[in-house]
């Protein structure tokens, strides 16, 4: 570690008031230190990874970090701030950062000393050493692990004395523990030593203005004990058994400080806790028997637990990556008692994601996951299926339709033939459309025992011509019912059968009866009634409606407003009309235009970007073209308050357009590669080159009224001795 921070990474006065300027500050220390090449590429990554997920931990702490092409080697750069800095954080800003860069092919022993750090964090002790030291020496050796937090606080008040008396050494030398106390031979034990080298409150001097954040109730750093369970087993029984999972997207810190707050609560909680990390440096499977022996198992992950199907019978608790952080007794106490009432579950859940999102979440961003679930499984079918639909058409006109099976008449000479096979397959794969949307909501709603009802809801949905509705409405149906009978009590003989048979068999009967007998004709009714308003529009209407859907899919680029539209221009196409495919050309120009903006702006005016979002501005004209509306990204991660509003402003102005022009699109997907498909082709393009203008010059012009950017900090050693040291 000693060549990963040096005295040079560390800031303890650092002066800024948002996590972007605090990333600028310590990341210009690694720009002068030679260890990041690009500082605005290394912030845009810094910028995407924050965007994932907040980096604020409870106990006033942020951790910033990504891999990036920008660095040259495992670098760690610290700053203590005396204003909070949001970084997140459920309990308030953060006062100590961390900013973490490792290279994209980073080696996996850095990467368990890093792992070994975010563990350390979990640490109160670590942390009060950091907020009393005033020597940037002393808290580089502290997060290098070369001295313990007792050793610091005595360093600290050691350098309190007059100059004359302290002990001399270069700037990063480090720091000798005091003899008899920390890591040296004393007889004591570590905590009696500990106790013994920390001087008293009065003589530490500590920043008056930094106090220490309370620890959060449940955080690994609170006095930790289990809701309604002793604190230990009694002597001689067997101990409570917990496996874990942790993941974050990164891998290099979240994954490793969930497995140590799990732990250290499990500990003191007397509950064995064993766990398994799936971060950036691998992971050590655990052992089968170890797995079988638990009495429940957590999972803390915001992506895919790896081999998931290990774990399946036993009780699982399925959270994200800081819930393991900050609620580890929580999360402990609802194994405990989901093991108490017979709780079983076939398989872990999908990533938060795709799951039923955490306690305490509303209702709203719950049912957001669920139908992104169903839509994210559901948007291969609409690409595959609407595609060979579209070439169908292209080759043997809209007269196909009526064509014969493939499978009684087949012509191999005959164009025809051909195109009948390519529309007939087509419409196959697209007949999957709802069950797929159905089944899946119901899967992201209660795992695996959720895809039966869920595929049979939607199947119904088909036949009573209920539509998209229809099959949302089955899809949130059949998980309820799902998420209902798994609370039942049973007896322990049943329940290994319960995900296999009885619950997709109650579920089904239930879900069936409903959608047949009960809400199937209204939902149906109300779909009609859709398409018939689709079909209807026209004029002023229409272009309202085409702007609309064209902020929507470029606000987030992606995101869930982004599948929202495009979902509703897809459920046109499965009863295909003149309105529908007028809205479904809208939507796909309309997404179309970010990337092309973005491309666009770094040709025209490079200088107002970075060299990385240069070489990025020329994948994006593919990305563009392709209807790939995520090219435009990296842009808005780096710039969003001038990127975002741009791009929606070009996307509002395509999809109106669009609109006005009356362009007409069978294909759910392809971008510039289905133009034969598309109704007034050449409206259709002069839509797009109108957005894409729009979107590209807002963005030079914000861009260019812009303040320069300032210039990045001095190293430590050379502005502590010209007296100053420069914040950016």
């Amino acid at each position: 570690m000693s060549d990963m921070i040096t005295a040079d990474l560390v800031d303890l006065d650092l002066a800024a008031a948002t996590k972007e300027e605090a990333a600028r500050s310590l990341a210009g220390r690694m720009v002068a230190l030679g260890r990041v090449t690009d500082l605005d590429g290394f912030l845009a990554d810094v910028a995407a990874r924050e965007a994932q997920m907040p980096t604020g931990l409870d106990g006033g702490i942020g951790i910033p970090h990504c891999r990036s092409a920008h660095v040259t080697e495992p670098t760690l750069a610290f700053g203590r701030a005396a204003t909070g800095i949001d970084f997140g954080a459920p309990d308030g800003p953060a006062d100590l950062v961390f900013l973490i860069a490792a290279p994209a092919g980073a080696d996996d022993a850095h990467l368990t000393i890093l792992s070994a750090l975010a563990r350390r964090l979990m640490d109160p002790d670590f942390t009060s050493a950091l907020r009393e030291t005033d020597s940037p020496t002393t808290a580089a050796a502290l997060v290098r692990g070369d001295v313990e937090p007792a050793d610091a606080s005595a360093a600290s008040a050691a350098s309190a004395v007059p100059a004359a008396e302290a002990p001399t050494g270069s700037e990063t030398d480090r720091v000798t523990p005091p003899a008899g106390t920390g890591t040296g031979s004393g007889t004591g034990t570590g905590a009696e030593q500990a106790a013994a080298s920390v001087p008293s409150p009065a003589s530490v001097p500590s920043p008056a203005s930094v106090p220490s954040p309370a620890p959060a109730p449940g955080s690994a750093s609170a006095p930790a004990s289990v809701p309604g369970e002793g604190a230990a087993e009694p002597e001689g029984s067997t101990p409570f058994r917990v496996v874990a999972v942790t993941s974050c997207p990164t891998g290099i810190a979240h994954t490793y400080m969930a497995a140590e707050a799990l732990e250290r609560v499990g500990q003191e909680a007397g509950v064995e806790v064993t766990v398994e990390t799936q971060g950036s440096a691998g992971f050590a499977r655990l052992d089968a028997a170890v797995v079988e022996a638990a009495d429940a198992v957590i999972f803390a992950h915001d992506v895919p637990v790896r081999d998931k199907e290990r774990f399946a019978g036993k009780p699982t608790v399925d959270v994200g990556v800081k819930a393991g952080i900050n609620r580890a007794a929580e999360l402990i106490a609802e194994a405990r008692e989901k093991a108490a009432r017979g709780e079983v579950s076939a398989a872990s859940r999908p990533a938060p994601v795709e799951s039923a999102g955490e306690p305490g979440e509303g209702y709203g961003s719950k049912l957001r996951k669920w139908l992104m679930s169903g839509v994210s499984y559901m948007i291969p079918f609409v690409a595959a299926g609407g595609l060979l639909i579209a070439l169908g058409f292209a080759l043997g006109g809209y007269e196909i339709t009526s064509a014969k099976s493939v499978a009684d008449v087949f012509v191999w000479g005959d164009h025809t033939s051909w195109a009948a096979l390519l529309f007939q397959i087509g419409g196959l794969a697209f007949s999957f459309l709802i069950p797929v949307l159905a089944g899946y909501i119901a899967y992201g709603m209660a795992d695996r025992p959720g895809l039966v009802p869920g595929f049979v809801g939607g199947a119904i949905a088909i036949t009573i011509k209920a539509g998209f509705l229809g099959g949302l409405v089955a899809g949130l149906l059949a998980g309820a019912v799902v998420l209902a009978i798994q609370k039942v009590r049973v007896p322990a003989v049943l329940r290994g059968i319960m995900p296999v048979v009885v619950i997709p068999l109650i579920s089904s009967a239930i879900v069936g009866f409903l959608m047949f007998l009960v809400i199937g004709k209204p939902l149906a009714s109300l779909q009609q009634a859709l398409t018939d308003w689709l079909n209807g529009l026209s004029g002023a209407n229409a272009i309202i409606l085409g702007a609309i859907l064209g902020l929507m899919m470029c606000f987030d680029l992606g995101g869930p407003l982004n599948k929202v539209a495009y979902t509703f221009a897809v459920g046109g196409l499965a009863n295909p009309n003149e309105g529908s495919l007028k809205v479904m050309a809208a939507v796909m120009a309309a997404g179309m235009v970010p990337p092309l903006a973005m491309a666009l702006a770094t040709t025209v005016r490079g200088k107002l970007f970075t060299k990385a979002e240069r070489e990025n501005g020329k994948a994006a004209w593919v990305l563009g073209a392709s209807f790939i509306t995520e090219g435009a990204i990296p842009f808005a991660a780096a710039d969003p308050l001038r990127v975002i509003p741009s791009v929606m402003a070009g996307g509002a102005v395509t999809g109106a357009l669009s609109m006005a022009f009356e362009c007409t699109l069978r294909a759910p997907h392809g971008g510039i590669f289905v133009v034969p498909l598309i109704g007034n082709a050449f409206l259709y393009l002069l839509a797009i080159l109108a957005g894409t203008v729009v979107g590209a010059g807002l963005v030079i012009l914000l861009k260019g009224m812009r303040k320069t950017s300032q210039t990045p900090p001095q190293p430590a050693a050379t502005a502590e001795k010209s007296g100053v040291v420069t914040a950016v």
